[in-house]
């Protein structure tokens, strides 16, 4: 069985028997246009200049929030273990202060009229947490 063989400059796909020049991803004829790639270089420099960017800032947001976190989980800390002998109020300031002993102890005196050793002025919110004032 002889199969017509169509010259090499011709392009068909004798598959589909069908003649498909214009549907390959490459110039098929010295008359066609040339097909030449994109440099994307300088996009996927930017690109990733850019996400590395938004990363760095998105930690460092994150970081600044987890310090800002800590501390206040530290004031807490130092408020809740203080010696406390009164129920506070919340949305009143009192007052923390340092004994001669080393003992905390939380006070409605400000520290003007008084001479305490004062370690800060809290607030208290109303989520129940301290705020330093």
């Amino acid at each position: 069985m002889k199969t017509n063989k169509k010259p090499d400059h011709i392009v068909f796909n004798s598959e589909t028997l069908k003649y498909d020049a214009a549907l390959k991803p490459y110039a098929t004829s010295l008359g066609a246009p040339v097909i030449s790639t994109t440099d994307t270089t300088a996009w996927k420099n930017r690109s990733v200049n850019t996400i590395n960017h938004k990363i760095q800032t998105k930690y460092l947001e994150l970081k600044a929030e987890y310090e800002k976190m800590i501390e206040e989980f530290e004031y807490n800390k130092l408020v809740l273990s203080a010696k406390i002998t009164f129920e506070p109020i919340i949305g009143e300031v009192y007052h923390l202060y340092k004994r001669d002993t080393n003992e905390n102890f939380l006070s409605i005196i400000a520290p003007d009229q008084c001479s305490f050793n004062s370690l800060g002025s809290f607030y208290l919110n109303a989520d129940q947490t301290w705020k330093k004032v």
